[in-house]
């Protein structure tokens, strides 16, 4: 009884020693011209250590054993030695588990063929169309789901990089693919197609995507070099107007904090000084009501000393009685202008004797203002 294999791959040569001697010790005994009753059993016995012998295996450390019962697959092992079923019974695949394997995607082609433009071609988040290219490097992480559960692995990674690659880009700008995402397009495609793997149990593990290129189409690179471009020139003046912004406004903003501290103080005087004037009002007109007569002389008194203390010249009406010896001009700008002489020089003044001036009557307390 023959085995076939399931996924395509060629079954591991058994022991060639274990068979080459079986090989040679049947050959003795059938050319042997009698064969006892000892040399029977020496023969059952080399037979049944042979056929014992095919239940070992080795696997390397970089391999997996995938044992096959009659065809199908019941279990995987790791590197080490193993026992299984005697051969025909048992069979083992050895597959490589550590090599690195490389799917392309977005091959250019026949240069000029418009299909092969076409499958690069991918819808960015901003409704752009790019091409993009990128290298999926994979390995085998079970081999038995990665023989029996798939049927051409490299085209199932291929066509599953591929719509991960369209998934990423789709919810991604234009500007991000082509700049400062790269790397995080990358990662996440990885995510995205190991994802995709683990739902159907390849058993094949995504190592690295590397995003190869992102452009427009070559029919349309012309412009949109020209769109970069202009977008470069619209970012730059949006700095140099930032500038502007950041060096004017600061200065505004003193200038007015100045201002408002200033008007701050201006009232902060008047309103003192108001407060100033009406306590000063309301403790004369507290004496007022206590002292009338004296209080509206007092301040008939402060009022008249405070106009003549501005007042250049001073005229004094002589046809009232007893003051025709008063002179009726008296320069007192002239007056304060002199230099001041000392008691002892100064010449004495005589004035013509006259009866004193009657005081004048103090003026009725709803006349003073």
């Amino acid at each position: 009884m023959t085995d076939t294999p399931v996924a395509g791959d060629e079954p591991s040569p058994q022991p060639e020693g274990v068979g080459a001697l079986l090989r040679e010790g049947v050959l003795k005994l059938v050319r042997a011209p009698r064969l006892g009753r000892r040399s029977v059993r020496l023969l059952v016995a080399m037979v049944v250590i042979g056929w014992a012998a095919t239940s070992i295996y080795r696997v390397q450390p970089d391999e997996q054993g995938v044992v096959l019962r009659f065809g199908r697959w019941i279990d995987t092992t790791q590197p080490g030695l193993h026992v299984h079923m005697p051969f025909p019974i048992d069979t083992v695949l050895l597959p490589k588990v550590t090599q690195i394997n490389q799917v392309q995607l977005g091959n250019p082609g026949v240069p000029g063929d418009p299909a092969s433009g076409r499958e690069r071609q991918m819808l960015t988040g901003d409704e752009n169309i790019v091409e993009a290219d990128c290298a999926v490097f994979w390995k085998i992480r079970d081999a038995g789901e990665f023989l029996f559960r798939v049927n051409a692995p490299e085209a199932a990674v291929k066509i599953s990089a591929e719509g991960a690659l369209r998934d990423v880009i789709s919810r991604t700008p234009i500007q991000a693919a082509m700049s400062d995402k790269r790397q995080q397009i990358a990662d996440q495609t990885k995510t995205v197609l190991q994802s995709l793997l683990d739902a159907e149990h390849a058993g094949i593990e995504i190592t690295q995507v590397q995003l190869l290129r992102v452009e427009p189409p070559l029919a349309v690179i012309d412009a949109f070099n020209d769109v970069q471009r202009a977008r470069a020139d619209q970012e730059r003046s949006r700095n140099e107007a930032e500038a502007y912004a950041n060096d004017i406004l600061p200065r505004a903003r003193g200038d007015a904090e100045r201002i408002r501290q200033d008007a701050e103080a201006y009232k902060t005087q008047i309103v003192n000084l108001a407060q100033g004037d009406a306590s000063a009002f309301l403790s004369v007109y507290d004496s007022y009501r206590v002292a009338k007569d004296v209080t509206a002389w007092r301040l008939y008194l402060d009022s008249v000393d405070e106009m003549l203390r501005k007042a250049t010249k001073v005229i004094l009406d002589t046809s009232g009685k007893g003051v025709s010896s008063v002179v009726p001009y008296m320069p007192v700008t002239e007056t304060r202008a002199r230099p001041s002489v000392p008691p002892s020089v100064a010449p004495p003044v005589v004035l013509p004797s006259a009866a004193p001036p009657a005081p004048a009557a103090p003026p009725t307390p709803g006349a003073v203002r």
